[in-house]
């Protein structure tokens, strides 16, 4: 489990650090540039839209972790915003929460104890 929640603060740090970087050389203009390549028909845009896919798999998945109640779904509607940046935190402290427990990281405790 150290070396899972070591890969979090990696992930976590590289992108905050890589995304401040960007939005001080391009501006916040992240929703233009994403669909903008996707309107090209071109592999950015293939990307972009393969990445949007698992964007709304994460955040379907955050939701129903929680049983789709009103916090699950605002978690999900950060997960599908917040991509890679909220999946870490989140996971970190799931992790933590669980106690290492994966099936109570993975179904969230409501399911993991039925």
């Amino acid at each position: 489990m150290t070396a899972f929640r070591t890969l979090l603060v990696l992930i976590f740090a590289a992108l905050t650090t890589y995304t401040v970087l960007v939005i001080g050389s391009e501006g916040w203009n992240l929703l233009g540039v994403f669909f903008a390549d996707m309107v090209k028909m071109q592999w950015p845009g293939q990307f972009n839209l393969d990445f949007m896919f698992m964007l709304t798999l994460s955040g379907l998945w955050v939701a129903w972790r929680h049983q789709f109640k009103a916090a699950g779904l605002g978690l999900g509607v950060l997960a599908f915003f917040g991509g890679a940046l909220f999946l870490s935190v989140y996971l970190f402290i799931q992790t933590l929460r669980a106690k290492g427990d994966m099936r109570v990281v993975l179904l969230g405790e409501a399911r993991a104890q039925g």
